[in-house]
């Protein structure tokens, strides 16, 4: 068993006719070819290595994640002393994976990682979440890596980023009791100590998911008398260095592997990321946007062990003299799981693909190489996009992976209530899908800017001057008009003159344009091929069913129907 071998849809999203410009501009002509015994010397040659990287981690999380899975959540980690000792299996996992050599896969080798594009780094994370979910955050807890890189001075890159590939773990210490969703509010204090020249950090932090790892960034207060987040400033910390201690792991749900942990920090030393207040503003933000990318992956991991289980179920089952894939209530089911699961696909690497560009074009920037104009166009054409898709992203993938595991129960019956099958396990863990990292509400806030705007119409308008084959005509056609109602309720809610009233339909706005994304995305990986023909079918047919809901919901909507609501 392999989860990478055994899935065409990740050969193909991995094959994208624009990974040549995703993977040229991150190798940068290849002028790593010689310096490194394992720098590619081509394209050819760094898709090859690309492939080999999956095959590794599919191997790996088929044959040890999910084996482990079971007992790691009933296990569960437990605190020992003020620290963290995970359970058999998620330290059997960890271990496996650093041996292979693959974590900072996407870290420059430099730094000892393996420079791949952000394309099968994300691709891995999905592998890895199909395993196990909870593991999952310890494995996608490197993205800090990303930002130490982005941000940290060249003592600090040189002094941490090496270790990843060792397998020391991250984590992203952000919330507090009195501070979610509201990092603002943030107020866990950093003082600098002259004589030791370090910053000194006292206060708690909560519901940080691998809490005790080795290295830490942690967002806190440096401007004394300051309440909001022109006064925060990031920091690293390195567990070596003491001061933090882990007062209790939370009791959650689901993805129980993954300790979610309140801290305690007494004179934690530590050091400055990039510049004083900029924490919040600047460095949680891309922080924040990698973290909704990797619970995107994750979301995808899940709804594919939770489709294929359900599918292997209905075809063993049966009732009446005939298995259950045969009722029109199931086959149903189960078209409509596997069309959101590829949709959900399709915008996970749209979405990694503009990531990879627009950073790719940053570093360029960061390397003091002078842009031309068409490329300066292209890296703000591909970071508008990401921010656009990044919010979609989240909310769809998330919203659908907790309706197909809700389907995947379903599909099993009483069966599926029990623990004898993982569909239970894969419905608790997809349950915090939709909530950390930001949950769907706060994803509409991040996204419906760019609906407003006309980002998202744009990019519509781009996927329908792309040619189809004929048989497709159809669904452009109903696309289109999906368009269209998306087009006029963006005009009709702008003339409401009311921000409490486009705040109230901003989630209408969001899906209306995510459903016309998907569509479009799913359709034209069925133009390249015919395996995602029905998903399309069934996608874009549903899909038009929901924009025409929202769509008649806004055209009839007055400002005093928000009344019935309070």
């Amino acid at each position: 068993m392999n989860f990478y071998s055994d899935n065409e849809a990740l050969k193909f999203h991995l094959n994208h006719p624009t990974m040549r410009k995703c993977v040229d501009m991150k190798e940068n002509g290849y002028a790593d070819k010689g310096k490194y015994d394992y720098a590619p010397e081509n394209f050819e040659d760094a898709m090859d290595s690309y492939e080999k990287v999956m095959e590794i981690i599919g191997d790996i999380s088929a044959n040890v994640l999910d084996v482990n899975a079971e007992d790691v959540d009933h296990e569960g980690p437990e605190v020992i002393d003020g620290h963290v000792k995970y359970a058999r299996g998620t330290q059997e996992n960890h271990d496996v994976l650093t041996r292979a050599g693959v974590y900072g896969i996407a870290l420059p080798r430099k730094y000892n990682g393996l420079n791949f594009s952000y394309v099968p780094y994300v691709m891995a994370a999905e592998i890895v979440s199909r395993g196990d979910a909870g593991f999952a955050n310890i494995w996608g807890l490197q993205d800090c890596a990303e930002t130490i890189y982005e941000y940290a001075s060249e003592d600090i890159k040189d002094e941490f980023l090496p270790r990843i590939h060792d397998g020391k773990t991250c984590s992203m210490d952000l919330t507090e009791p009195d501070a979610g969703s509201d990092l603002q509010a943030v107020q866990l204090k950093a003082t600098y100590d002259e004589a030791k020249g370090m910053w000194m950090l006292n206060g708690v932090k909560r519901f940080i998911t691998n809490g005790d790892a080795d290295i830490k960034l942690v967002l806190a207060r440096s401007e004394e008398g300051t309440h909001d987040g022109r006064g925060l400033s990031y920091f690293v910390h390195d567990r070596n260095w003491g001061g933090v201690r882990v007062r209790r792991i939370e009791n959650k749900l689901g993805i129980k592997g993954s300790p979610t942990c309140e801290l305690v920090f007494t004179n934690a030393p530590a050091k400055l990321v990039g510049d004083r207040k900029l924490g919040l503003i600047k460095y949680v933000m891309s922080l924040m946007n990698g973290a909704r990318l990797g619970v995107g992956a994750q979301s995808v991991g899940v709804s594919e062990a939770a489709y294929r289980a359900a599918l292997k179920y209905a075809g063993e089952r049966e009732q009446f003299g005939k298995a259950i894939i045969e009722f029109p209530a199931v086959y149903e089911m189960l078209a409509l799981m596997k069309a959101k699961l590829d949709a959900s696909r399709s915008v996970l690497y749209e979405t990694a693909r503009a990531v990879d560009l627009s950073k790719s074009y940053a570093a360029m920037v960061n390397e003091g190489q002078k842009l031309t104009p068409e490329q300066r166009a292209e890296m703000k054409l591909y970071q508008r996009n990401a921010d656009l898709l990044t919010p979609i992203l989240k909310m769809f993938s998330s919203e659908y992976a907790n309706q197909v595991t809700y389907d995947a129960i379903q599909i099993h019956g009483g069966t599926g209530y029990m623990k004898d099958f993982p569909v239970e396990r894969y419905y608790r863990d997809a349950r915090i899908l939709t909530i950390y990292e930001g949950t769907s509400q706060l994803q509409v806030v991040a996204a419906i800017r760019n609906v407003l705007n006309g980002t998202a119409s744009k990019l519509i308008e781009s996927y329908e001057s792309e040619g189809i084959k004929p048989e497709l005509q159809p669904l452009r056609d109903t696309l289109k008009k999906m368009h269209e109602d998306l087009n006029r309720a963006v005009d009709t809610v702008k003339g409401l003159d009311n921000n409490e009233a486009v705040d109230f339909n901003a989630r209408r706005l969001v899906e209306m344009a995510g459903y016309t994304i998907l569509g479009n995305l799913v359709m034209l990986d069925a133009n390249r091929s015919d395996m995602f023909r029905k998903s399309a079918e069934v996608f874009v047919d549903y899909g038009r069913s929901m924009v025409a809901r929202h769509a008649d919901f806004i055209a009839s909507f007055r400002n005093e129907k928000m009344e019935y609501y309070k």
